[in-house]
């Protein structure tokens, strides 16, 4: 049987562990809200596994990039800026409760890394097959 101070201790632990997630799933639930809101939706999972491996080819250096260039194939693991060479932690939110976890931060992230990968900012569309994609992983 446990004591009163165990059974504490685990209400506490389970607390820290699920608030963060609860947190990551209101953001990117109303950052998708935001872009059904400007016509896009349904968002797939499987498109934002193909958006994420899609390689364009680079008008100023004619190199092809795609978001693997960066950050890899496994969104658990470390990734390294392709021309800094610094160090990318882990996008999966399962893995870094950072990631996902600021409106802000996915704004930013997204208009600066749409644009130097492929050139563009990606469309609501995109945005929400993408965050779909690395939400799940």
């Amino acid at each position: 049987m446990k004591t009163g101070a165990e059974m504490l201790r685990k209400g506490l632990l389970i607390l820290l562990v699920t608030v963060p997630l609860a947190s990551q799933a209101s953001v990117v639930d109303e950052q998708l809200a935001g872009y059904r809101s400007n016509g896009a939706g349904p968002f797939n999972v499987q498109k934002g596994e193909q958006l994420w491996q899609q390689e364009v080819v680079n008008a100023k250096d004619g190199r092809a990039r795609s978001c693997t260039t960066c950050h890899g194939n496994d969104l658990r693991s470390m990734g390294k800026h392709i021309k800094t060479g610094k160090a990318i932690e882990p996008l999966s939110p399962a893995v870094n409760a950072e990631r996902l976890s600021s409106a802000k931060k996915i704004r930013k992230w997204f208009k600066r890394n749409c644009k130097w990968t492929w050139g563009r900012e990606c469309t609501p569309q995109e945005k929400g097959d993408l965050l779909s994609f690395m939400r799940n992983q």
